[in-house]
């Protein structure tokens, strides 16, 4: 397997190529979470893996707790379906405490510190109460507990994440807010530790693969002994291939049938299909260089599964403008793809788009 055939299968099994999910929430129980620091931007994400979807019905997901956001792998935001939160936490959020321990001691907050906090969110969220990060600052305060530093407020906050104390509230008047988790998703089945990394390895390997284990490690933060076992433990459902003496796995029908035509995604800011692996080098391809490293942090133009420009949306009063910025100067079918692309992120904002190149 080349490149060309590594990079057009994970287009396939990541739904960009064959966009088929109709809610917001069956793209995440493929992909088991979905890296989501750029709100606006994740959101196109989860969009760009359905038939036909807007932004209004994705916020309305979220606003209803049918989608949910907060820190549950490496210390940074990911979108995780509510039936899948609890597994998931219980498997990395200990990872994510070591990860950023020392972060915790330099901003001295300790065990008894979080318990105090925790006791006094809870407190305050009872009764499907939902509070913004400076209503909570207030309340976290008057508890003793010293919250004005936004660092130290960040890291108080994400470890009620990471403990199940709280989670995503619906979004009021654009800003977000935290609910308790328990009220917010239901009580689901407790899993064994080992059920829980068989399933999140298996979902890996089956929306992002052909990946490595060293891929793997690095999406999941869990240790390379963990990653290792959750191969064993879903090695039947997935292959082995090798190519150029590297390993990688992938579901048993990696590879569709028939390559496609020209492909094109204008691809949100950390975008799993470029962010959720540790070696880049297949989406980068003969653009590697310091510049197109960075750009796997921004919006990306992908053509035929490779990065080959960078592309912003800018609001003007009645049109959306997107300013294009190929590497180099770009084909008739390859204008034609992205145009496509174009319209249906109009429709997606319903709302005129103008390209800007």
């Amino acid at each position: 397997m080349n490149s060309s055939e590594i990079v057009h299968a994970r287009l396939h099994n990541q739904r960009l190529s064959s966009p088929d999910f109709n809610k917001p929430v069956d793209v995440l129980h493929w992909f088991g979470a979905m890296q989501a620091q750029d709100f606006n931007g994740a959101k196109w994400a989860l969009a760009q893996r359905m038939r036909d979807a807007t932004n209004p019905l994705i916020e309305k997901a979220f606003n209803e707790g049918k989608i949910l956001r907060t820190h549950v792998m490496r210390p940074t935001w990911h979108f995780v379906a509510p039936d899948d939160i609890r597994w998931m936490l219980q498997l990395t959020a200990s990872r994510v405490n070591l990860g950023i321990a020392s972060n915790y001691r330099k901003f001295e907050l300790d065990e008894r510190t979080f318990t105090r906090c925790h006791k006094a969110i809870t407190r305050v969220l009872q009764n499907r109460q939902y509070l913004n990060r400076a209503n909570l600052k207030t309340v976290i305060n008057q508890a003793g507990v010293a919250a004005d530093n936004p660092i130290r407020l960040a890291h108080i906050l994400l470890r009620a994440e990471l403990d199940g104390v709280i989670c995503s509230g619906p979004r009021l008047k654009n800003q977000f807010t935290y609910a308790l988790l328990d009220e917010r998703v239901r009580h689901t089945k407790v899993l064994h530790r080992e059920e829980s990394l068989a399933k999140l390895t298996r979902r890996y390997f089956t929306s992002h693969g052909p990946a490595t284990l060293r891929d793997f490690v690095w999406w999941s933060g869990l240790t390379i002994a963990d990653a290792k076992l959750g191969l064993e433990l879903a090695h039947r459902h997935l292959t082995k291939i090798i190519t150029d003496s590297e390993v990688y796995w992938a579901s048993k029908d990696v590879v569709p049938a028939h390559q496609p035509s020209t492909s094109a995604c204008l691809l949100p800011a950390f975008d799993e299909y470029v962010i959720a692996y540790k070696d880049r080098k297949a989406v980068l391809g003969d653009n590697k260089t310091s510049r197109t490293e960075n750009l796997i942090f921004g919006s990306m133009i992908i053509l035929d599964g490779k990065i080959a420009g960078s592309w912003k949306a800018s609001n003007d009063k009645n049109a959306v403008i997107v300013a294009l910025k190929p590497f180099r100067a770009l084909k008739a079918t390859q204008k034609f793809a992205i145009g496509k692309e174009i319209d249906r992120y109009g429709r997606f904002h319903d709302s005129e788009v103008r390209p800007s190149w």
